[in-house]
């Protein structure tokens, strides 16, 4: 496929829109031909950023396809639309790649591989940590046998919180999150907020891919629900395989956000092996591997990221134009594993007990 792959953005619900548009304005095999989203203001700094004409910005999906065919639907919708978006735009025949988390519940993530799968188009789960060089490289060295069979994931997740930042990591003021927290979508249970919903998924669908898709038996939840807000700002779930516990721990309020200084606790993976251990912290450039010939561990440099797996855009221009199916934490498979233990997490945390595993 020689021309460029015509590429749409629907629904700016989540901010990471403008990022995943970055990323096809600048991939030279893509062509931006369309932003979609029922309030206008919302496309205004992409419009911008991106030079998108007005005759490429539309209020209705029906009125952008009308106007031009695509092959890719980027999707930013609040977490518990997503089965709503999917269904509606799925029959429009273009693959899509949407915004993680995968659905505010299994039935929801069920819905939307259904709705793709009737429509014969392909459905990719977007996690950005799956873009960190150290955390592909902690993958590789696992498939490589360097620490054996990968037997627990302690993961710790989060930032400062989802209104200090927009696009591009662009900081918001103090003032400005407190005057956005009544009206975000991020605080309302309704609309699939909290961290738990929004950070859980990154380590349960990425811890599933590091223990090569093994699902746990059991899962216990807690999560902190401060005075005045509908959701959590804190989870700390606990799930037992049979090889042993693994943590996977949620913080909207670390006292700094990871991609700019590293907070105590660390955000990222520690990977437990049989026969040793690695430790992979969200955008740091080295990685601490634990071995039976290097028991005190050594630092070792990830290998540097080269396209077409450097970010989701380049990811999915290349499974179109090779016609392959998606692999990894973004597919469907891995990423329905991690939903499930979301969703017993909040059946957990709910219920006050340890759950099982469900389908």
């Amino acid at each position: 496929m020689s021309e460029r792959l015509k590429v749409v953005g629907i629904n700016f619900d989540h901010f990471h829109m403008g990022d995943l548009l970055r990323m096809a304005h600048e991939h030279p095999g893509v062509e931006l031909v369309g932003i979609c989203d029922e309030h206008p203001e919302r496309m205004r700094d992409a419009m911008k950023s991106f030079q998108i004409p007005q005759d490429r910005v539309h209020t209705d999906p029906q009125t952008l396809f009308d106007s031009t065919p695509a092959d890719l639907a980027i999707l930013c919708p609040a977490a518990s639309k997503h089965g709503d978006w999917v269904e509606r735009i799925a029959p429009f025949g273009c693959d899509l790649l949407v915004e993680k988390p995968f659905a505010g519940s299994l039935a929801e993530a069920d819905r939307m591989i259904a709705a793709c799968q009737s429509a014969d188009v392909r459905l990719a789960i977007n996690w950005p940590l799956a873009w960190v060089a150290s955390h592909r490289m902690a993958k590789r060295l696992i498939d490589e046998g360097r620490i054996g069979q990968c037997i627990e994931v302690h993961y710790y997740g989060g930032n400062r919180g989802p209104l200090w930042h927009v696009a591009d990591k662009v900081e918001r003021t103090a003032e400005q999150v407190q005057q956005a927290k009544p009206t975000s979508w991020f605080y309302k249970q309704s609309h699939g907020g909290g961290s738990l919903l929004d950070y859980l998924g990154y380590g349960t669908t990425l811890g599933t891919w590091y223990m090569d898709g093994r699902r746990p038996i059991e899962v216990t939840a807690m999560v902190d629900r401060p005075a005045g807000l509908e959701v959590d700002e804190h989870s700390v779930v606990v799930a037992r395989y049979e090889t042993g516990l693994s943590k996977f721990e949620t913080r909207w309020g670390t006292f700094t956000d990871p991609w700019t200084h590293q907070p105590q606790p660390k955000c990222g993976f520690v990977l437990v092996g049989t026969e040793g251990t690695i430790s992979s912290y969200d955008y740091e450039t080295s990685m601490r591997v634990q071995t039976r010939d290097c028991p005190e561990g050594r630092l070792i440099q990830p290998d540097r990221l080269v396209a077409p797996q450097q970010n989701p855009i380049q990811y999915m221009v290349d499974v179109i134009q090779n016609n392959r199916q998606i692999d990894g934490p973004l597919s469907t498979r891995i990423s329905r594993i991690g939903q499930q233990i979301v969703d017993a997490a909040v059946l957990s945390a709910q219920e006050q007990r340890t759950v099982p595993l469900a389908e």
